[in-house]
């Protein structure tokens, strides 16, 4: 993220399960973590789950967003953003991402 430029001003918050983090920042970006209770507090339209490879796991503590019609993206192999009720059915599938020189 840091190397995309990407900051606080695009991301609003991360949030971690692990109260030792909470409170503090990403480095270089100034990212509030937050915690998982400001999920339903703030009812985010996507969650860009990072870690690609706890994606199910995520999603099924996460399944609740669907309430308020949030969507899942991930970034890893490629861009995809699910449904929060349908972790296997891929809505989208971004092919063709910004370029960059």
């Amino acid at each position: 993220m840091n190397y995309c430029g990407i900051k606080h001003d695009v991301i609003d918050f991360v949030v971690d399960s692990n109260p030792h983090k909470q409170g503090f920042y990403l480095p270089g970006s100034l990212i509030p973590i937050v915690g998982v209770d400001a999920l339903r507090r703030y009812q985010p339209d996507y969650l860009l789950i990072l870690p690609w490879n706890l994606k199910e796991e995520i999603m099924e503590l996460t399944d609740y967003a669907g309430e308020w019609g949030c969507q899942f993206i991930t970034c890893i192999p490629k861009i995809q953003v699910f449904s929060a009720h349908t972790s296997n059915a891929v809505c989208q599938t971004i092919s063709e991402g910004p370029k960059m020189l």
